[in-house]
């Protein structure tokens, strides 16, 4: 596993309470059944709750729906 070898090659991960991991791009991200997924985008956000059903990158399914009421 590669590691830093000084500040300009350390990624920012950034934890959002309720909400996804927001990683400073390009990123490379191995899943845990071995499955390789790659982001040429300078911020991307990783789901953390499991319900994206782009995972493992975010599609804001953590925020929760507002019924609409009689209008």
């Amino acid at each position: 596993m590669p590691t830093a070898s000084n500040a300009e090659d350390r990624r920012r991960v950034t934890l959002v309470k309720g909400g996804p991991a927001l990683i400073e791009g390009p990123v490379e991200v191995v899943t845990e059944d071995g499955a390789v997924h790659t982001s040429d985008r300078f911020l991307v956000a990783l789901c953390m709750c499991r319900r994206s059903k782009n995972f493992p990158f975010c599609d804001t399914s953590h925020r929760k729906r507002a019924r609409r009421t009689g209008q």
